[in-house]
């Protein structure tokens, strides 16, 4: 479909534990999703839901053992189709000696940006994620928050056409958390999509217009926000979460 985004089907991906071949942790199992241009989705689940591995899957990082996705009708293991996607990491990594201005324009190099547009672009990203007055600062001196915003506006850098955050509020402070929430709505407004994973339920509820909650690599319920929330009157979006992974028990 045209104005789809995302889309993954039946996707499967196991670990190897320790040397035998049988014995295998199933990190995604039978994950299905579907994501349309323009919207904003979160994924949310208990520690070892599977979220990071699929995220790690639609970026081309990881092969799945077996199912299908595309991004933009695109296949995310064929490196130029990594072009449509922006990415930020739970834990950002850059050398501590670059100023944050130069560690921007190191990773807008590889991603194919040229000097003239890049320079904008890193002073645009900056200030969205408030680091201006920190531009020529040393990452070193960074602290785990400042890091984070960093982290942010790299995946911004090349306009691409769906921005995926891993864990995008950690080590935030509430103005930085608010600034995510605001990156959100800009980049919907802009005909972005976004899809993000964090353990922060409120700021899903104030940023996401879906949810898909996950449990054990599958997904367990996946709904629009307003629909949820209208479905539960008087239950907040963590009663609601809550209760979902708790009628699946810890059954694989």
């Amino acid at each position: 479909m045209a104005d789809l985004a995302v889309s993954i089907v039946g996707l499967h991906k196991s670990y190897r534990r320790g040397w035998l071949p049988r014995r295998s942790v199933q990190a995604v199992n039978g994950l299905d999703l579907e994501i349309r241009r323009g919207e904003a989705w979160a994924l949310a689940g208990p520690n070892g839901a599977g979220k990071t591995t699929a995220l790690h899957c639609l970026l081309g990082l990881l092969y799945p053992d077996k199912g299908r996705i595309e991004v933009l009708g695109e296949d995310p293991r064929h490196a130029p189709s990594r072009r449509l996607l922006g990415f930020q990491s739970e834990i950002f990594f850059s050398y501590s000696y670059r100023t944050a201005k130069d560690a921007l324009r190191f990773y807008g190099r590889l991603s194919g940006l040229d000097d003239p547009d890049l320079l904008g672009r890193v002073d645009r990203v900056l200030q969205w994620l408030g680091l201006t007055s920190a531009r020529d600062q040393p990452l070193g001196t960074f602290s785990k928050g400042m890091m984070q915003r960093l982290g942010l506006a790299q995946s911004l850098l090349h306009d691409a056409e769906v921005i995926i955050w891993d864990e995008p509020s950690t080590g935030l402070d509430p103005e930085g958390r608010r600034l995510v929430a605001d990156l959100v709505t800009k980049l919907k407004e802009n005909g972005k999509t976004v899809l993000l994973s964090t353990h922060i339920l409120a700021d899903i509820e104030r940023t996401c217009d879906h949810i898909a909650i996950m449990k054990a690599g599958r997904v367990l319920r996946s709904t629009d926000m307003q629909g949820l929330l209208a479905a539960n009157p008087g239950k907040t979006l963590e009663d609601v979460f809550l209760e979902t992974v708790r009628e699946h028990g810890d059954a694989r």
